[in-house]
């Protein structure tokens, strides 16, 4: 389906909603939690990121008209998952990166221990966002919400991608491999923050089967850019260490397939996108697909 014909910008249509998320992480994630541990997760989560997330979230739930309410709350939900994520991941028992969104990470600024509870308390937080008594949410969304969340952030999920990253270094692996180990580390996310935004409102069968697959095509294809921009960017566009990826003898999609093609495989999940947002029969998903255009054609 064409989109509609009225002027659409992605700078426009996300000006107003992230500062909507911005002001909901800031009032949930308090300050005032013990022991400093409201500094160290306030550090982990405001003032940085491409709210990438949150943005699907909420275009996803508005193609398909989804509650506003529940839709905020997803949003924030799935931006602290990731948060809590790069917390862990950036620790010395798994990257030892030292630097985040252009700043040093948690557990340098404030310790390995308040970095690591830091990122159990974001974690707990996302869900208790997801499941809130007052709001006008369906305790059936809330559920299907905290599912959807809890696969894609599980075992099956982005903690069972960075396992097989962590296990992969200096290990030579082939395509299907590779694949499979970036659609659970970084697609499994992006992916769930979709079918997070349509679960806000009822889609048809075919509408969700085409924007499960759109995420699919989304998630993958921002992690071959994350492998691209890794050896063609440096660290202060990037925001973190570039090079990253080969000191650590990392398998990655430039490293298998070598730049081009993995230049061009982007540009065929990118298709695939707009294929299924084509597929999907939904009357407006300019910011879906503007999103997808976005992760491909970034530089950080």
């Amino acid at each position: 389906m064409h989109a509609p014909s009225t002027s659409f910008t992605l700078t426009d249509w996300s000006r107003e909603r992230l500062a909507r998320t911005e002001a909901a992480l800031s009032a949930w994630v308090v300050a005032d939690a013990p022991a400093g541990l409201g500094e160290a997760m306030r550090y982990a989560v405001l003032d940085g990121g491409k709210r990438l997330r949150p943005l699907l979230v909420l275009a996803a739930s508005e193609a398909v008209g989804g509650n506003e309410a529940a839709a905020l709350r997803a949003a924030c939900a799935v931006e602290l998952i990731h948060a809590y994520s790069l917390v862990h991941d950036d620790m010395p028992c798994m990257d030892n990166d030292v630097l985040r969104r252009g700043k040093p990470t948690v557990h340098v600024k404030f310790g390995q221990a308040r970095a690591l509870l830091a990122g159990d308390a974001l974690q707990a937080l996302a869900f208790e966002l997801l499941a809130p008594e007052d709001e006008g949410i369906p305790a059936s969304v809330q559920a299907t919400l905290c599912r959807l969340l809890a696969r894609a952030a599980g075992h099956n999920g982005m903690a069972g991608g960075q396992a097989i990253d962590l296990a992969s270094v200096g290990v030579a692996l082939d395509e299907e491999q590779l694949r499979r180990m970036h659609r659970l580390k970084t697609g499994a996310l992006l992916q769930g923050s979709v079918m997070m935004g349509a679960a806000c409102g009822r889609p048809d069968a075919t509408a969700a089967r085409e924007l499960e697959r759109y995420g699919a095509a989304v998630g993958l294809a921002f992690q071959v850019v994350d492998d691209i921009l890794d050896v063609t960017a440096d660290s202060a566009t990037l925001g973190k260490t570039a090079g990253k990826d080969a000191e650590q003898d990392k398998p990655t999609y430039v490293s298998l397939l070598g730049l081009e093609r993995a230049q061009a495989h982007a540009k065929e999940l990118l298709a695939q996108a707009f294929e299924a947002l084509d597929a999907c029969g939904l009357p407006d998903t300019r910011a879906l697909r503007a999103l997808a255009r976005m992760v491909v054609e970034r530089d950080n």
